[in-house]
C-alpha cells in the first residue's frame, strides 16, 4: 500500500538527497551524457565540407563530389585509372603531372533558382577536390592520356617497353 510520508528537512544545512559524499546535481548526469555524445563524433565532423552547417541537413550532399573514389588497375601494357565524377563536365576537371606526381583537380558549381508567385528560391552549391598520386617508375609520363565520358574520367598510363621486357617467369623447385 502507500508508504508513510517522510518529513522534509527543516534545517537549512541539511541536504534533501545525497549520493555518497557529493550532493546530487540534477543536470550533471545530463551534461556528462551530452559530453560523451559529442566526444563520439570524428574530429573533422565540426568542419563540415561544402560549408554545410550542423543545424541544417544537406539533402544533396551524397550527390556532391568531395574527393572522388579512384580505381587503379594494372594491365600488361599500362595502368588504367578511373575516377567517377557525376554531374561534372570536362571543363570542370584538370589533370597535371609534375615531378612524378599525378594530380586530378576539379570544381563543381551548381545554381538553382525557382520563381513562383509568392516566393523566389535561390540555392547555390559548390565544392572542389584535389587528389594526388605518385606515378610508378615504369610509366612513360609523356604518353599519359585522359578521356572523359558521362561523368567518368579515365587515365591511361602506358608502361615503358623496358619494364615490360624485364618480366620473366621463375621456376619453383621442390626439395
Amino acid at each position: 500500500m502507500a508508504e508513510p510520508a517522510t518529513p522534509m528537512p527543516t534545517k537549512p544545512e541539511e541536504k534533501a538527497i545525497k549520493r555518497g559524499t557529493e550532493a546530487w546535481l540534477p543536470f550533471e548526469s545530463l551534461r556528462a551524457e551530452i559530453d560523451r555524445l559529442f566526444d563520439d563524433f570524428p574530429p573533422n565532423f565540426w568542419s563540415r565540407p561544402l560549408g554545410v552547417g550542423l543545424t541544417r541537413r544537406a539533402p544533396l550532399l551524397s550527390n556532391w563530389v568531395i574527393a572522388p573514389a579512384v580505381d587503379l588497375i594494372e594491365k600488361e601494357n599500362n595502368y588504367e585509372m578511373t575516377a567517377e565524377l557525376p554531374g561534372m563536365e570536362e571543363k570542370d576537371v584538370e589533370v597535371s603531372v609534375s615531378n612524378g606526381i599525378l594530380t586530378i583537380r576539379g570544381e563543381k558549381q551548381e545554381a538553382k533558382e525557382e520563381k513562383e508567385k509568392d516566393y523566389v528560391l535561390s540555392e547555390r552549391r559548390f565544392g572542389s577536390f584535389r587528389r594526388t598520386f605518385k606515378i610508378p617508375e615504369d610509366v612513360k609520363i609523356d604518353d599519359i592520356a585522359a578521356t572523359f565520358s558521362k561523368g567518368v574520367l579515365t587515365l591511361t598510363l602506358p608502361k615503358a617497353e623496358e619494364a615490360r621486357q624485364d618480366e620473366r617467369k621463375i621456376q619453383i623447385n621442390t626439395d
